[in-house]
């Protein structure tokens, strides 16, 4: 399976973006989907994840409350839906898959085995 991330951009604090992940060669259904993020000079950062039928979703401290992670198996794509975006937010954000089937969601990028490029997303202050 090959993730593509889709939607970022430059968005003013306080905004709202919606990232899209597109997945092709394979479906994705069955597989634990997560979102994390690298800013410049930092290292790797939990966003969210999703479980393989879509009834748990858990997000990193920072952006609970403000994202909300979701997925279409029909679209074989997962959505990352921000609001109240800050400029701490600032960040590639990359679409990840877990391995093996009907796993469960988790913070624990290691657990995740086919990752897409990243989008790009800029906050302005």
């Amino acid at each position: 399976v090959q993730l593509q991330a889709f939607g970022g951009g430059l968005v003013q604090a306080g905004g709202s973006l919606e990232l899209s992940c597109a997945a092709s060669g394979r479906t994705i259904s069955g597989r634990a989907m997560g979102w994390f993020r690298q800013a410049p000079g930092k290292e790797r950062e939990f966003v969210a994840s999703i479980n393989w039928s879509g009834g748990r979703t858990i997000y990193g401290d920072s952006v609970k409350g403000r994202f909300t992670i979701s997925r279409d198996s029909g679209k074989n794509t997962v959505y990352l839906q921000m609001t109240s975006l800050e400029p701490e937010d600032t960040a590639v954000y990359h679409c990840t898959a877990r391995g093996g089937l009907f796993t469960e969601a988790s913070s624990d990028y290691k657990n995740f085995d086919v990752w897409g490029q990243g989008t790009l997303v800029t906050v302005s202050s």
